[in-house]
């Protein structure tokens, strides 16, 4: 087989990609490794769901592959060095799901700042609901610039929200903050003068742990968080010990690892700790963009080099755009931010 499928992209999606390529779908196979590997060895292109692991082993069972590619954006379950080491190209639909995310956020916040609603529409009396905010005229602090940020901050002023900054890879003089309407401030500040933090921050390796105790210290009392960068930023014993003492009211993370609250580890049981298994990017939409994109570029992969000048020009190139720049209701991602550099240095070979 040409392309194997076990990720499903939307039809219109499939049935382009099978129009031009031998397609075959098998989404069975993400569970059954032993399966997979019978199948690989004759598939050129994989598209593959985030809990299927790309190893330099799993390669070994496919002389043939071209394509590794997803709809979701993960450094942890392909090894990127032993797919160049075999020019086999890594596709991820990185800016897919930047809009779905961010309003996932603004949700998030939204929920947290209200949790009366949960309790209201349980039936509960209005005596025993718990009172609400408004975000209109609180502060929130933004912790990394990464492209969701951009298009989070103008929902958030939109709203008559305060935005405060900072991401260790963007310089404070970076024009970016202003063009944005952020002020730039060091994270200890941040914590200390927001009401609440969105956190999503690009992970590196040298960030590790870099949200410890030392820096939670600095939260403004009843402080609430919002967040779906990698969980490993977090020291778990510093958030626990926050979310237990009154610093962080409530917090809500998307995507965490499986074990980053499982039995036995200092988050477990925590009541105001509430995570999520990636629902930020599970929208229509984000599926929409991130199929067109994944087909086309294997299609651009798999084609011979003249048809892949003519596969640019496609009829659906505004959907499978990355680049949010292009909705005029949104300011352009462009800015002086080393995001995707750091992603490049730290999670990529070379």
């Amino acid at each position: 087989m040409e392309i194997l499928l076990l990720d499903p992209l939307v039809p219109e999606a499939l049935s382009w990609l099978q129009e031009r390529h031998a397609v075959t779908l098998a989404p069975e196979l993400a569970d059954d490794p032993m399966a997979l590997r019978k199948q690989v060895y004759k598939t050129k292109a994989l598209v593959l769901p985030s809990h299927v692991v790309v190893s330099r082993e799993f390669l070994d069972f496919a002389p043939l592959l071209k394509v590794v590619a997803r709809m979701q954006i993960s450094s942890e379950n392909t090894d990127l060095e032993a797919c160049a080491q075999r020019n086999i190209r890594v596709i991820q639909a990185r800016s897919a799901t930047v809009r779905s995310n961010a309003e996932y956020l603004l949700y998030g916040l939204l929920m947290l700042y209200r949790r009366g609603m949960v309790s209201a529409l349980l039936g509960r009396k209005l005596a025993q609901v718990r009172m609400g905010r408004e975000l209109c005229g609180s502060t929130v602090g933004l912790l990394g610039l990464a492209p969701v940020a951009h298009t989070l901050a103008p929902m958030l002023r939109g709203l008559g929200v305060r935005l405060l900054g900072y991401d260790p890879a963007v310089h404070q003089g970076a024009p970016i903050w202003k063009k944005l309407g952020i002020e730039y401030i060091p994270a200890n500040e941040l914590l200390a003068r927001s009401d609440a933090v969105s956190l999503q921050m690009v992970y590196a390796s040298r960030f590790k742990g870099w949200i410890n105790e030392r820096l939670l210290n600095n939260c403004k009392p009843g402080q609430l968080w919002v967040g779906l960068s990698r969980s490993a930023l977090f020291e778990p014993e510093a958030l626990a010990l926050a979310l237990t003492d009154g610093r962080i009211d409530a917090c809500l993370l998307d995507g965490a690892h499986p074990q980053f609250a499982g039995p036995g580890t200092p988050l477990h049981n925590i009541p105001n700790l509430h995570l999520t298994p990636r629902l930020g990017s599970h929208t229509r939409e984000a599926k929409l963009r991130a199929s067109w994109y994944v087909a086309h570029r294997i299609h651009e992969t798999l084609s011979p080099v003249v048809e892949r000048g003519q596969a640019q020009a496609s009829d659906f190139s505004v959907l499978d755009s990355l680049d949010s720049s292009r909705d005029p209701e949104w300011p352009p991602v462009d800015s002086g931010s080393q995001w995707a550099e750091i992603s490049r240095g730290e999670e990529r070979p070379g």
